[in-house]
């Protein structure tokens, strides 16, 4: 990640916005990650979803595809 990145507008959707958002596309279109802990993934995501924990966000940046926008909850 260039330093640049670290100054990219991120937006902010609520649970609807995703939703509706999550509807119209193709899953291959998209990064979809959750960031919270395995215990927390096992007790429900939404389907397709990657789990890596936020602590774990900096080893495996390198595994998302940058070419697709993240999605990330």
């Amino acid at each position: 990640m260039a330093i640049k990145d670290y100054f990219k507008p991120v937006t902010s959707m609520n649970t609807e916005e995703i939703r509706a958002l999550l509807k119209d596309k193709n899953p291959e279109d998209y990064n979809l990650i959750d960031v919270r802990l395995p215990v927390e993934y096992e007790m429900g995501h939404i389907p397709g979803a990657r789990l890596i924990p936020l602590d774990t966000i900096k080893e495996h940046a390198k595994d998302l595809d940058h070419e697709k926008p993240t999605i990330a909850y």
